[in-house]
């Protein structure tokens, strides 16, 4: 069992990097939490994922319209930044279950701005400052968590899953 899984990321373009590696192995899907201080590099990982699933614009974090919807080919991603949520209940009011009905892959950023509302999610990212780079850890908090975690730690290593 490949849980948690850490990664040391030395650059910006390390971070984007991880974020592509990660929409690899998420196959459009699922809930994925990221944790960090601000300017810890959250949205530079989603704006990596959001590179590889083919999205060319500007890639901004979603702090004052609480998400932003990415329909990108046969993927839709909806990136939240909950930063400024005063209180969990207003994701009710946003629609949020809506979201959670679809095919999707959702990116949350601050979740814990959410907890109480928000469902458990099936990878936790924790970014954290490292000397000049970041390090990240991914913990799984469900099957398909865990099974994107061994695809992701598969290519790193180098070895099959």
């Amino acid at each position: 069992m490949i849980n948690p899984f850490q990664l040391h990321l030395p650059s910006t373009a390390a971070t984007e990097r991880a974020g592509a590696t990660l929409f690899r192995h998420c196959e459009g899907r699922g809930i994925i939490e990221l944790y960090g201080d601000l300017g810890a590099g959250k949205t530079t990982l989603v704006r990596g994922l959001l590179r590889a699933a083919g999205y060319q614009g500007s890639v901004k974090s979603p702090t004052y319209t609480l998400v932003e919807p990415y329909d990108i080919f046969k993927n839709r991603i909806y990136h939240f930044d909950l930063y400024r949520l005063g209180d969990p209940e207003e994701l009710e009011f946003i629609g949020f279950r809506d979201y959670l009905e679809q095919q999707a892959l959702l990116l949350i950023e601050w979740p814990q701005r959410g907890e109480g509302v928000l469902p458990p999610p099936d990878l936790a990212l924790q970014i954290d400052y490292q000397d000049e780079g970041r390090t990240v850890t991914l913990t799984a908090r469900s099957p398909w968590g865990e099974e994107m975690i061994q695809r992701w730690s598969a290519e790193i290593v180098g070895v099959s899953p």
